[in-house]
């Protein structure tokens, strides 16, 4: 294993163990419960919007260090940003999760922060949707924030 390698595997696991975000928000402006059915992976997800930005994120889960550790890396890097930052910030990470562990532009990697540590993640399809997941509960739950909002 590479330096990068043990670096990236460093990274999923300190935030497997620390979870950034972790916890629940007391009426939030929308939430979002998702399962992977192919493992078992978990998170309920919610957000309070702050205008077009999330101004807070929070989540509980359980399932796989992968799938954990992506969900708290997120949190850290959508929080503060817009709805549609955050969704940017998912496109590449989705175009991360397909490139089949090669990378994509350097440069629209680097947004990712962190989150580029799950390259090799790519590499193996059955986890890919452990990765996603968060970021699947982040969108429905930004989408139904905003419907809420709307319909006030």
């Amino acid at each position: 294993m590479n330096e990068l390698d043990q670096l990236y595997q460093q990274i999923i696991l300190e935030h497997a163990k620390l979870r950034h975000g972790q916890g629940i928000l007391g009426d939030p402006d929308g939430e979002s419960f998702q399962v992977n059915p192919t493992c078992g992976d978990q998170v309920n997800l919610q957000v309070r919007l702050d205008g077009d930005r999330i101004g807070e994120l929070a989540w509980d889960g359980k399932g796989c260090s992968i799938s954990q550790a992506s969900i708290s890396v997120m949190s850290t890097l959508v929080e503060g940003k817009t709805i549609e930052q955050a969704e940017h910030l998912h496109e590449i990470f989705s175009d991360l999760m397909n490139s089949r562990g090669k990378g994509i532009d350097p440069k629209r990697e680097e947004e990712l922060e962190d989150a580029s540590a799950f390259v090799g993640v790519a590499q193996f399809p059955a986890r890919i949707k452990c990765a996603l997941l968060g970021w699947m509960a982040l969108r429905d739950a930004t989408a139904k924030a905003q419907a809420k909002g709307e319909g006030q």
